[in-house]
């Protein structure tokens, strides 16, 4: 360990922490990125990925690539998942036109590999078999403390997601269970040929305590599902929640495009749905939480690993601002942390609440499912209110942030 060795340390390789080694090597940074696992990977099926994410990826030279390894759907259609009657549509070639950058899905583990490259190429010193323990300030910079030593850094950046040693730093906060679960399924796509899918379109079917989404990955070689539901077990306070028996009863009453698609569902494993309560600060001295560690969403919005994108762009901007500024000096990093924190915490909060206000209205049921159908149906296709604020540039200040839509009044 060399006090004087790196600029910035990073401690998870998720796509998070490989996000913001690769844009802060990128402003010319030296960045040793800490990983616990033996091997990089990353776990899980499919990402929606929205403009404001792939505008980033462009910037970073990397969208053609990660297209090619996606898909770009044609539309997303929104469907009562007890009739399967259309409720609105988002037309995302139009959505590529306003934004100018598209809107793709894409397999988790294309997006990690692409990013995991771009580090390589970078020459972001990236590191396996370390597990970070804690942290420690120290003068002109941080420690990130593991099993092996310590690792000193001008900033460290902890990206080590939802359980993350970093945030006791900031908050004693806990995990927030919202009693729902979500099992996944990526198949071939010849798996399910003979079901009534729509390859060419994202599809969410919203129901009673319960959705289901389906689209294409690998360029319509896969075909990815997600079943997410309110478990009667976790309201129970059991703690064998979530089981296979729970997710066929969720879902009985549904339409049969859903019926169809649950026996191809991954039932060996199963994923419970935390967030955490947004919090007003990220950083301590020269620590700071990113992606997941600072702000775990629930996944209505599709937005969590597009936030950690963000996170890592904005940083970048902020540290290279800084430095060419007071070029001799180097990156002020008091400065650039503070300017991070002061924009990313607002944005990130309204994708929290909304999300959760987002699942609520999903899930409606009864009077209230049929005012929310009743809703949508009236929407314009090519009103875009209630998305401008998340798929536009990502705003490095808080005056550049977007106003929200008014939307969803909680009903």
């Amino acid at each position: 360990m060399s006090v004087q060795g790196h600029d910035v340390v990073v401690v998870g390789g998720g796509i998070g922490g490989l996000a913001n080694a690769l844009a802060l090597t990128r402003k010319g940074l030296r960045v040793r990125l800490l990983e616990q696992a033996h091997e990089f990977g990353e776990v899980g099926a499919g990402l929606q990925i929205a403009p404001n994410c792939t505008r980033i990826l462009h910037h970073w030279g990397l969208l053609d690539e990660v297209t090619s390894l996606g898909v770009l759907p044609r539309s997303i259609v929104m469907r009562d998942a007890l009739d399967g009657d259309v409720l609105t549509v988002l037309d995302l070639r139009d959505v590529e036109r306003r934004y100018g950058f598209p809107y793709l899905v894409i397999h988790r583990s294309d997006l990690h590999g692409a990013l995991l490259r771009a580090c390589r190429r970078a020459g972001v010193e990236l590191v396996n078999d370390v597990t970070v323990t804690g942290y420690e300030q120290a003068g002109g910079g941080a420690f990130a403390v593991h099993d092996g030593g310590r690792e000193f850094g001008r900033v460290v950046l902890a990206a080590d997601g939802l359980h993350s040693v970093a945030r006791r730093i900031m908050s004693d906060d806990a995990p927030v269970n919202s009693a729902y679960v979500a099992y996944r399924g990526a198949v071939p796509f010849e798996q399910v040929a003979h079901l009534p899918t729509q390859p060419d379109d994202v599809v969410v079917h919203v129901g009673p305590r319960c959705h289901f989404v389906q689209y294409a990955l690998r360029n319509g070689e896969m075909f990815n599902q997600v079943a997410v539901f309110e478990s009667p077990k976790a309201l129970a306070g059991e703690a064998d929640w979530g089981t296979p028996d729970e997710l066929d009863a969720a879902f009985t009453g549904t339409c049969e495009q859903v019926r169809a698609g649950l026996p191809l569902m991954w039932r060996d494993r199963w994923w419970r749905m935390f967030d955490r309560d947004p919090i007003p600060n990220w950083v301590r001295g020269r620590i700071a939480l990113t992606g997941d560690a600072a702000h775990p969403p629930l996944q209505y919005l599709a937005q969590g690993a597009v936030m950690a994108i963000e996170d890592a762009w904005v940083l970048a901007e902020h540290a290279s601002g800084r430095a060419e500024r007071v070029p001799a000096a180097g990156v002020g990093w008091d400065a650039a942390l503070a300017a991070y924190n002061a924009v990313r915490v607002r944005h990130c909060r309204r994708v929290q609440t909304t999300a959760r206000a987002w699942g609520e209205l999903w899930h409606h049921d009864g009077e209230k499912r049929t005012w929310r159908n009743e809703v949508l149906r009236a929407r314009d296709p090519y009103d875009y209110g209630h998305v401008d604020w998340l798929f536009g540039p990502t705003a490095l200040t808080p005056d550049q942030l977007p106003p929200m839509f008014a939307g969803y009044d909680g009903r």
